[in-house]
Protein backbone atom coordinates (compact mmCIF):
# COMPACT_ATOMS: atom_id res chain seq x y z
CA UNK A 1 0.00 0.00 0.00
CA UNK A 2 1.41 3.37 -0.36
CA UNK A 3 2.47 5.68 2.95
CA UNK A 4 0.65 8.70 3.73
CA UNK A 5 2.12 11.44 6.68
CA UNK A 6 1.82 14.97 7.37
CA UNK A 7 1.32 17.06 4.21
CA UNK A 8 -0.63 14.76 2.21
CA UNK A 9 -3.84 14.61 0.87
CA UNK A 10 -6.94 13.17 -1.00
CA UNK A 11 -9.59 10.39 -0.47
CA UNK A 12 -7.11 7.60 1.26
CA UNK A 13 -6.35 10.18 3.62
CA UNK A 14 -10.10 10.68 4.06
CA UNK A 15 -10.57 7.01 5.40
CA UNK A 16 -7.73 7.18 7.82
CA UNK A 17 -9.88 10.37 9.73
CA UNK A 18 -12.95 8.75 9.69
CA UNK A 19 -11.22 5.44 11.21
CA UNK A 20 -9.72 8.30 13.83
CA UNK A 21 -12.84 9.76 14.56
CA UNK A 22 -14.30 6.57 15.32
CA UNK A 23 -11.72 5.36 17.63
CA UNK A 24 -12.17 8.92 19.49
CA UNK A 25 -9.60 10.95 18.45
CA UNK A 26 -10.21 14.42 17.41
CA UNK A 27 -9.86 15.69 14.33
CA UNK A 28 -9.76 19.54 13.32
CA UNK A 29 -13.03 20.46 11.24
CA UNK A 30 -10.60 22.33 8.38
CA UNK A 31 -8.34 19.02 8.02
CA UNK A 32 -11.62 16.49 7.50
CA UNK A 33 -12.31 15.44 4.41
CA UNK A 34 -8.44 14.47 3.25
CA UNK A 35 -6.22 17.00 4.46
CA UNK A 36 -3.14 15.61 6.67
CA UNK A 37 -2.64 18.10 8.89
CA UNK A 38 -1.28 18.58 12.24
CA UNK A 39 -4.39 17.13 14.56
CA UNK A 40 -4.52 14.16 11.60
CA UNK A 41 -1.11 13.64 12.65
CA UNK A 42 -1.28 13.93 16.45
CA UNK A 43 -3.66 11.76 16.30
CA UNK A 44 -2.43 8.91 14.26
CA UNK A 45 0.70 9.14 16.72
CA UNK A 46 -2.07 8.80 19.68
CA UNK A 47 -2.83 5.80 17.96
CA UNK A 48 0.01 4.03 17.29
CA UNK A 49 1.43 4.89 21.27
CA UNK A 50 -1.96 3.16 21.96
CA UNK A 51 -1.74 -0.41 20.06
CA UNK A 52 2.05 -0.57 20.68
CA UNK A 53 3.38 0.86 16.85
CA UNK A 54 5.81 2.81 16.41
CA UNK A 55 5.11 6.61 17.37
CA UNK A 56 6.04 8.09 14.00
CA UNK A 57 2.43 10.00 12.17
CA UNK A 58 3.32 7.44 9.34
CA UNK A 59 0.00 5.66 8.00
CA UNK A 60 1.93 2.69 6.85
CA UNK A 61 0.87 -0.93 6.22
CA UNK A 62 1.26 -1.75 9.99
CA UNK A 63 -0.69 1.50 10.88
CA UNK A 64 -3.13 0.83 8.36
CA UNK A 65 -3.88 -2.51 9.28
CA UNK A 66 -4.83 -1.92 12.66
CA UNK A 67 -6.87 1.10 11.98
CA UNK A 68 -9.05 -1.42 10.26
CA UNK A 69 -8.72 -4.23 12.90
CA UNK A 70 -9.62 -1.48 15.63
CA UNK A 71 -12.89 -1.23 13.73
CA UNK A 72 -14.43 -4.68 14.93
CA UNK A 73 -15.92 -5.69 18.24
CA UNK A 74 -16.69 -9.00 19.22
CA UNK A 75 -19.90 -10.41 17.74
CA UNK A 76 -19.91 -7.60 14.66
CA UNK A 77 -18.93 -10.35 12.37
CA UNK A 78 -19.10 -14.13 12.41
CA UNK A 79 -15.38 -15.52 13.12
CA UNK A 80 -14.70 -18.95 11.70
CA UNK A 81 -11.47 -20.60 10.09
CA UNK A 82 -10.45 -19.35 6.88
CA UNK A 83 -7.34 -18.16 4.69
CA UNK A 84 -6.82 -15.19 4.42
CA UNK A 85 -7.55 -15.55 8.44
CA UNK A 86 -9.33 -12.73 10.02
CA UNK A 87 -7.72 -10.20 12.04
CA UNK A 88 -9.22 -7.62 14.31
CA UNK A 89 -10.05 -6.87 17.98
CA UNK A 90 -12.95 -8.81 17.59
CA UNK A 91 -10.42 -12.10 17.55
CA UNK A 92 -8.18 -10.63 20.38
CA UNK A 93 -11.13 -10.26 22.96
CA UNK A 94 -12.48 -13.71 21.42
CA UNK A 95 -8.79 -14.93 22.31
CA UNK A 96 -8.63 -13.02 25.61
CA UNK A 97 -12.06 -14.63 26.65
CA UNK A 98 -11.16 -17.97 25.65
CA UNK A 99 -7.65 -18.24 27.48
CA UNK A 100 -9.07 -16.53 30.47
CA UNK A 101 -11.31 -20.00 30.58
CA UNK A 102 -8.58 -22.19 30.23
CA UNK A 103 -9.14 -22.97 26.59
CA UNK A 104 -5.84 -22.42 24.82
CA UNK A 105 -6.54 -19.64 22.14
CA UNK A 106 -2.71 -19.15 21.90
CA UNK A 107 -1.06 -15.79 21.47
CA UNK A 108 -3.93 -13.21 21.58
CA UNK A 109 -2.35 -11.40 18.44
CA UNK A 110 -5.67 -10.62 16.87
CA UNK A 111 -5.51 -13.53 14.21
CA UNK A 112 -8.10 -16.57 14.20
CA UNK A 113 -5.90 -19.49 13.34
CA UNK A 114 -5.88 -23.06 13.69
CA UNK A 115 -5.42 -22.46 17.67
CA UNK A 116 -7.99 -20.40 17.73
CA UNK A 117 -9.80 -22.66 15.88
CA UNK A 118 -9.53 -25.45 18.14
CA UNK A 119 -10.48 -23.84 21.35
CA UNK A 120 -13.43 -22.61 19.85
CA UNK A 121 -14.65 -25.88 19.22
CA UNK A 122 -13.55 -27.35 22.48
CA UNK A 123 -15.50 -24.17 24.05
CA UNK A 124 -18.33 -25.13 22.30
CA UNK A 125 -18.31 -28.93 23.53
CA UNK A 126 -18.07 -27.91 26.82
CA UNK A 127 -21.13 -25.60 26.41
CA UNK A 128 -23.40 -27.78 24.66
CA UNK A 129 -23.25 -26.32 21.19
CA UNK A 130 -22.10 -27.95 18.03
CA UNK A 131 -18.88 -28.02 17.87
CA UNK A 132 -18.27 -26.34 14.29
CA UNK A 133 -15.92 -23.90 15.42
CA UNK A 134 -18.24 -20.64 14.21
CA UNK A 135 -18.35 -17.91 16.09
CA UNK A 136 -22.06 -16.46 16.04
CA UNK A 137 -24.33 -15.16 18.22
CA UNK A 138 -24.96 -18.28 20.01
CA UNK A 139 -21.12 -18.83 20.76
CA UNK A 140 -20.70 -14.89 21.62
CA UNK A 141 -23.72 -14.75 23.68
CA UNK A 142 -22.56 -17.98 26.05
CA UNK A 143 -19.31 -15.99 26.16
CA UNK A 144 -20.56 -13.08 27.69
CA UNK A 145 -22.57 -15.62 29.86
CA UNK A 146 -19.60 -16.96 31.90
CA UNK A 147 -18.45 -13.66 31.94
CA UNK A 148 -14.50 -14.52 32.37
CA UNK A 149 -11.81 -12.97 34.61
CA UNK A 150 -9.71 -11.02 31.66
CA UNK A 151 -6.99 -9.18 33.99
CA UNK A 152 -4.90 -11.74 34.49
CA UNK A 153 -1.90 -13.21 32.32
CA UNK A 154 -3.17 -15.23 29.69
CA UNK A 155 -2.59 -18.97 29.18
CA UNK A 156 -0.63 -18.50 26.47
CA UNK A 157 1.93 -15.90 28.52
CA UNK A 158 2.36 -18.67 31.28
CA UNK A 159 2.91 -21.69 28.70
CA UNK A 160 5.49 -19.65 26.66
CA UNK A 161 7.23 -18.79 30.08
CA UNK A 162 7.70 -22.25 31.14
CA UNK A 163 8.87 -23.29 27.85
CA UNK A 164 11.38 -20.45 28.85
CA UNK A 165 12.32 -22.08 32.14
CA UNK A 166 12.45 -25.69 30.43
CA UNK A 167 14.97 -24.32 27.56
CA UNK A 168 17.69 -26.60 27.16
CA UNK A 169 18.58 -26.59 23.31
CA UNK A 170 22.11 -25.16 22.75
CA UNK A 171 22.47 -22.86 18.94
CA UNK A 172 24.54 -25.27 16.98
CA UNK A 173 21.91 -26.55 14.10
CA UNK A 174 19.41 -24.34 15.06
CA UNK A 175 17.67 -22.50 11.75
CA UNK A 176 17.68 -18.27 12.95
CA UNK A 177 16.13 -16.13 10.25
CA UNK A 178 17.01 -12.53 9.93
CA UNK A 179 15.14 -9.85 8.55
CA UNK A 180 17.58 -7.19 6.80
CA UNK A 181 14.79 -4.43 7.00
CA UNK A 182 13.27 -2.62 4.54
CA UNK A 183 13.54 -3.10 0.76
CA UNK A 184 14.48 -1.59 -2.53
CA UNK A 185 11.38 0.75 -2.79
CA UNK A 186 11.12 1.71 0.90
CA UNK A 187 14.36 2.67 1.86
CA UNK A 188 13.49 3.31 5.46
CA UNK A 189 14.94 6.98 7.23
CA UNK A 190 17.63 8.85 6.46
CA UNK A 191 20.29 10.57 8.24
CA UNK A 192 21.51 14.11 8.04
CA UNK A 193 24.22 13.10 5.35
CA UNK A 194 21.92 11.61 3.50
CA UNK A 195 22.47 7.83 4.81
CA UNK A 196 19.27 5.56 4.19
CA UNK A 197 18.39 2.62 6.45
CA UNK A 198 18.37 0.12 3.96
CA UNK A 199 22.21 1.36 2.90
CA UNK A 200 23.08 -0.31 6.79
CA UNK A 201 20.26 -3.34 7.31
CA UNK A 202 21.79 -5.39 4.74
CA UNK A 203 25.10 -5.21 5.43
CA UNK A 204 24.58 -5.55 9.36
CA UNK A 205 22.17 -8.93 8.36
CA UNK A 206 25.21 -10.47 6.05
CA UNK A 207 27.98 -10.01 8.69
CA UNK A 208 25.38 -11.69 11.29
CA UNK A 209 24.49 -14.61 9.36
CA UNK A 210 28.76 -15.82 9.28
CA UNK A 211 28.65 -14.75 12.65
CA UNK A 212 25.70 -17.29 13.63
CA UNK A 213 27.81 -19.63 11.31
CA UNK A 214 30.81 -19.73 13.42
CA UNK A 215 28.38 -20.72 16.53
CA UNK A 216 27.48 -23.22 14.36
CA UNK A 217 23.64 -22.37 13.51
CA UNK A 218 22.15 -22.13 10.22
CA UNK A 219 21.14 -18.76 9.28
CA UNK A 220 18.48 -17.60 6.59
CA UNK A 221 17.70 -14.84 5.42
CA UNK A 222 14.34 -13.46 4.70
CA UNK A 223 15.16 -11.23 1.72
CA UNK A 224 17.87 -10.99 -1.13
CA UNK A 225 19.37 -7.36 -1.50
CA UNK A 226 16.99 -7.01 -4.56
CA UNK A 227 14.33 -8.43 -3.51
CA UNK A 228 11.21 -6.34 -1.77
CA UNK A 229 8.97 -9.16 0.22
CA UNK A 230 6.41 -6.96 2.69
CA UNK A 231 6.83 -8.18 6.16
CA UNK A 232 4.06 -10.55 6.30
CA UNK A 233 5.60 -12.31 3.52
CA UNK A 234 9.32 -12.41 5.30
CA UNK A 235 7.31 -13.76 8.64
CA UNK A 236 5.43 -16.78 6.56
CA UNK A 237 8.88 -17.35 5.02
CA UNK A 238 10.45 -17.78 8.65
CA UNK A 239 7.60 -19.78 9.93
CA UNK A 240 7.89 -22.12 6.85
CA UNK A 241 11.45 -22.52 7.67
CA UNK A 242 11.08 -24.11 11.18
CA UNK A 243 13.74 -21.10 12.53
CA UNK A 244 14.40 -21.43 16.41
CA UNK A 245 14.49 -17.63 16.81
CA UNK A 246 13.66 -14.25 14.41
CA UNK A 247 16.25 -11.73 14.07
CA UNK A 248 14.64 -8.15 12.11
CA UNK A 249 17.45 -5.47 11.72
CA UNK A 250 16.45 -1.55 11.62
CA UNK A 251 18.12 1.66 12.57
CA UNK A 252 15.71 3.46 14.72
CA UNK A 253 14.54 7.58 13.79
CA UNK A 254 13.98 10.41 16.46
CA UNK A 255 14.62 13.92 17.89
CA UNK A 256 18.17 14.25 16.76
CA UNK A 257 19.38 13.79 20.42
CA UNK A 258 18.15 10.47 20.49
CA UNK A 259 20.69 8.12 20.96
CA UNK A 260 21.55 4.41 21.83
CA UNK A 261 19.97 0.79 20.59
CA UNK A 262 16.82 -0.33 21.35
CA UNK A 263 15.34 -3.92 21.27
CA UNK A 264 11.77 -4.76 20.54
CA UNK A 265 9.95 -7.84 20.72
CA UNK A 266 6.19 -8.92 20.44
CA UNK A 267 3.91 -6.96 23.09
CA UNK A 268 0.69 -4.92 23.72
CA UNK A 269 -0.62 -2.90 26.75
CA UNK A 270 -2.37 -6.65 27.20
CA UNK A 271 -0.26 -9.46 26.64
CA UNK A 272 3.35 -10.49 25.13
CA UNK A 273 5.78 -13.17 24.37
CA UNK A 274 8.46 -13.92 27.70
CA UNK A 275 10.43 -15.55 25.40
CA UNK A 276 10.53 -12.72 22.93
CA UNK A 277 11.09 -10.37 25.82
CA UNK A 278 14.50 -12.73 27.17
CA UNK A 279 16.13 -12.62 24.05
CA UNK A 280 15.19 -9.01 23.73
CA UNK A 281 17.18 -8.26 26.82
CA UNK A 282 20.18 -10.71 25.85
CA UNK A 283 20.66 -9.09 22.84
CA UNK A 284 20.21 -5.80 24.36
CA UNK A 285 22.58 -6.70 26.98
CA UNK A 286 25.41 -7.28 24.32
CA UNK A 287 24.88 -4.56 22.41
CA UNK A 288 25.13 -1.88 25.14
CA UNK A 289 28.50 -3.99 25.70
CA UNK A 290 29.71 -3.49 22.62
CA UNK A 291 28.76 -0.03 21.68
CA UNK A 292 29.37 1.88 25.24
CA UNK A 293 25.58 3.14 25.64
CA UNK A 294 22.60 2.42 27.41
CA UNK A 295 19.62 1.03 25.42
CA UNK A 296 15.99 0.04 26.22
CA UNK A 297 13.71 -2.89 25.74
CA UNK A 298 10.32 -2.29 24.04
CA UNK A 299 6.71 -4.09 23.08
CA UNK A 300 6.01 -3.77 19.89
CA UNK A 301 2.69 -4.76 17.58
CA UNK A 302 4.78 -5.07 14.21
CA UNK A 303 4.05 -7.68 11.59
CA UNK A 304 7.36 -9.61 11.45
CA UNK A 305 7.23 -9.50 15.28
CA UNK A 306 3.24 -10.64 15.52
CA UNK A 307 3.31 -12.95 12.39
CA UNK A 308 6.24 -15.26 13.61
CA UNK A 309 5.85 -18.57 15.45
CA UNK A 310 9.22 -18.58 17.16
CA UNK A 311 10.94 -15.94 19.60
CA UNK A 312 11.43 -12.87 17.39
CA UNK A 313 13.34 -9.68 18.31
CA UNK A 314 13.25 -6.45 16.07
CA UNK A 315 17.03 -4.57 16.52
CA UNK A 316 17.98 -1.04 16.16
CA UNK A 317 21.47 -0.47 17.45
CA UNK A 318 21.14 3.15 16.65
CA UNK A 319 19.46 6.32 15.76
CA UNK A 320 20.35 7.23 12.07
CA UNK A 321 18.78 10.53 12.52
CA UNK A 322 21.36 11.37 15.12
CA UNK A 323 24.32 12.75 12.85
CA UNK A 324 27.28 11.11 15.67
CA UNK A 325 25.50 7.71 15.19
CA UNK A 326 25.20 8.08 11.91
CA UNK A 327 28.68 8.84 11.31
CA UNK A 328 29.06 5.32 13.08
CA UNK A 329 27.14 3.70 10.95
CA UNK A 330 29.11 4.29 8.02
CA UNK A 331 32.52 2.87 9.32
CA UNK A 332 33.30 0.02 7.45
CA UNK A 333 33.58 -2.04 11.32
CA UNK A 334 29.93 -0.86 12.43
CA UNK A 335 27.79 -4.20 10.57
CA UNK A 336 30.29 -6.59 12.34
CA UNK A 337 30.58 -4.51 15.88
CA UNK A 338 26.68 -5.12 15.21
CA UNK A 339 26.32 -8.62 14.03
CA UNK A 340 28.99 -10.03 16.63
CA UNK A 341 26.46 -8.80 19.92
CA UNK A 342 23.77 -9.94 18.30
CA UNK A 343 25.12 -13.21 18.00
CA UNK A 344 26.67 -13.73 21.44
CA UNK A 345 23.38 -12.59 22.57
CA UNK A 346 20.91 -15.04 20.54
CA UNK A 347 23.77 -17.51 21.77
CA UNK A 348 23.24 -16.94 25.45
CA UNK A 349 19.63 -17.15 24.62
CA UNK A 350 19.87 -20.59 23.53
CA UNK A 351 21.92 -21.47 26.94
CA UNK A 352 19.59 -19.88 29.19
CA UNK A 353 18.33 -21.99 32.18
Amino acid sequence: MSIFRLGDSGPEVADIQQRLVGLGMPIDREELGGRFGASTDAGVREFQAGRSLRVDGIVGPDTWGQLVEAGWELGDRTLYLRSPLFRGDDVRELQRKLNALGFDAGREDGMFGARSDAAVREFQRNVGQGSDGIVGPETVLALERLRPHTEGPSRAVVREQESLRDMRSGIAGAVIAIDPGHWVEDRGDSGPSGTSEADVTFAMASALANELEAYGAKPALLRAEDESPTPSQRARLANELGAAVCVSLHLNAGEPGAFGPTVYYFGSGTTYSPMGKRLAELVLGELTRGLGTHGTCERLTASLLRETRMPAVQVEPAFITNESEEGALTEPSFPSLVAKAVAAGIAAFFGHG
